[in-house]
């Protein structure tokens, strides 16, 4: 992660696609209709068995010399280190339901007298049944994107290699954030430490996105690498101006194309510790709307991800901050459950809105991805257009990008409503309550079938709650 050292103007060419997408948003609000292949059906990707936190150096793993872990010092024996990191691990397991760490390694590290001890992390952690990711890191003096010392660098990885290769609860990262090299520069170091390992299966390496691992189609698009995994990093401040969920839904799927079923976020995060409510409106907070878009996103895929960072001390991004006796705080809640949301917990997810009275679905019509349609019920057929994911915001949200609004934000019983940008407005908010009903949180409204019709095609619309059927819903 590279939050302290570069300014969003100069960081990463593909992050400059905001002004893109600020043009894309613009277009959309005069209504042209724009097709998203990557979300008109959404793809179920192999991933969301990764459910992680980093564990980081306080020094954001960059360094000059030997790694050493938050809350772990650098004198820890083995033993020691062990103790400590079986309580940080089981911290990270019961505080947030994680069953993964992705830890750095370096070369002062692993070829050193500190490489015993710091494998008393690894082992602890695959003792607790954690998955185990080991991602190499360059040193501080350069951060250019490059190897810094290439045979410092192999002998790291052949002695982790030699020890780890046998257990299956350990994965390889080659290289964290090569921005240094072109795509195909990349590839190619890829493609050797894979040619140099053959020990290690394809299945156990994680091979980082191009730049700053921000974007894996052409890795994945390379034959040498298929059967890796594929690391994605997406942060919220390569953009602080974006306010709008749809443009982050877009851009996040962008960088992953059609390989979602590769893919792992192996680095996302946002403040933790400012108070903020991601399950909240979100109210022109970029952070907010990156988050709620972000989360949504990685459960519709069916990707895990590794948030940045479960712990490392000082950082505002930290997921959680040391406790007596190396227990875990969480520093926000509303994090805690978005993560979690991300990860498949809680709610019911991407499911037919189903009338109990006409037995036809909340639709979409014509699978339409313009602001501003109007829906009605339709016989169910559960594809994209009648599929919604019910988020911890309370929004529902189609395609993975467009919420269920009340149009214009109307207080008027009666008014129909439509997809639209999503923003985390009341208007937008709906409580799913266990009576069937499923009312608007700003007016109190409850989502009604027309004149009680059954009929394909028939308006749904807000309307007084009176207990009617045609009031009724069901998750089917």
């Amino acid at each position: 992660m590279l939050r302290k050292r570069v300014s969003w103007q100069g960081l990463r060419p593909a992050a400059r696609r905001g002004a893109t997408l600020a043009t894309l948003v613009a277009l959309l609000a005069t209504m042209v209709v724009v097709e998203v292949a990557a979300v008109s059906s959404p793809a179920y990707a192999g991933t969301n068995q990764f459910k992680g936190v980093n564990w980081a150096d306080p020094r954001d793993n960059y360094a000059e010399d030997p790694i050493v872990l938050s809350g772990v010092s650098a004198t820890d024996d083995y033993a020691t280190t062990y103790t400590k990191a079986t309580s940080i691990i089981g911290a990270f397991e019961t505080n947030l339901g994680a069953n993964t760490v992705r830890l750095p390694v370096n070369p002062y590290t692993v070829n050193g007298s500190r490489w015993d001890p710091y494998t008393g992390a690894i082992d602890a952690a695959v003792a607790k049944g954690f998955k185990v990711i080991l991602s190499y890191w360059e040193g501080s003096a350069h951060k250019d994107g490059l190897i810094d010392n290439t045979t410092a660098f192999w002998n790291m990885w052949t002695t982790v290699v030699n020890k780890y290769a046998g257990n299956s609860l350990v994965y390889f990262e080659p290289m964290n954030e090569p921005h240094g090299y072109s795509k195909t520069a990349w590839a190619d170091v890829a493609a050797q430490w894979i040619g140099r390992y053959p020990s290690v299966p394809k299945s156990r390496i994680f091979v980082s996105g191009t730049g700053y691992n921000d974007d894996v189609t052409s890795v994945c698009a390379d034959s040498r690498l298929a059967g890796t995994f594929l690391s994605l990093h997406f942060y919220g401040f390569w953009n602080p101006t974006e306010t709008s969920y749809w443009s982050w839904a877009s851009d996040f799927r962008n960088r992953i194309g059609s390989c979602a079923s590769r893919t792992v976020l192996d680095e996302w995060g946002a403040p933790m510790t400012t108070g903020l409510n991601y399950n909240g409106p979100i109210n022109g907070n970029a952070y907010i709307a990156y988050i709620q878009a972000v989360s949504d996103n990685l459960r519709l895929l069916g990707m895990g991800s590794v948030y940045w960072p479960g712990l490392r001390a000082n950082d505002g991004y930290s997921m959680t901050r040391l406790g007596p006796n190396y227990t875990l705080i969480n520093n926000n809640a509303s994090g805690v459950s978005r993560l979690q949301w991300s990860w498949g917990g809680g709610g019911t997810f991407n499911a037919p809105i189903r009338g109990v009275a006409s037995n036809r679905c909340l639709d979409v019509p014509n699978s339409s991805t313009t602001w501003g349609t109007k829906l009605f019920i339709y016989d169910c057929k559960s594809s994209a257009n009648q599929l919604w994911l019910q988020t911890p915001s309370k929004t529902l949200v189609v395609y993975g990008k467009l919420c269920l609004d009340v149009t214009g934000a109307s207080t008027t019983a009666g008014t129909q409503v439509q997809v639209w940008d999503c923003n985390g407005n009341a208007n937008q908010q709906w409580n799913v309550n266990s009576n069937g009903t499923i009312n608007n949180v700003q007016t109190g409204y409850c989502l009604d079938v027309n004149g009680g019709g059954t009929a394909n095609g028939t308006p749904v619309i807000v309307w007084y709650c009176n207990g009617g059927a045609n009031q009724q819903w069901k998750r089917s």
